[in-house]
């Protein structure tokens, strides 16, 4: 897993767009008090059951992975 450039970068455009998708879409309404790896995580999930990412193998799934897995969206969604 090679680290991207400006990956925290991307991870927060990721978020803020995931959660923006989520809440849209009604499955959830974040507070402030929830975490940056709490979202990250139901945005992962969200995602990957909408068809939207490709699933990392559940034996694999970590922070750092999701991590990674979500700034490539975010990455992913500047070059559309």
């Amino acid at each position: 897993m090679k680290k991207l450039e400006n990956e925290k970068e991307l991870v927060r455009k990721a978020i803020t767009v995931g959660t923006r998708y989520a809440e849209k879409r009604g499955a959830v309404q974040f507070e402030a008090t929830d975490s940056a790896n709490e979202k990250m995580e139901y945005v992962y999930r969200l995602l990957v059951r909408d068809k939207l990412l490709q699933p990392l193998p559940e034996t694999q799934v970590s922070q750092q992975a999701i991590r990674h897995r979500l700034a490539l969206w975010a990455a992913s969604l500047e070059k559309k």
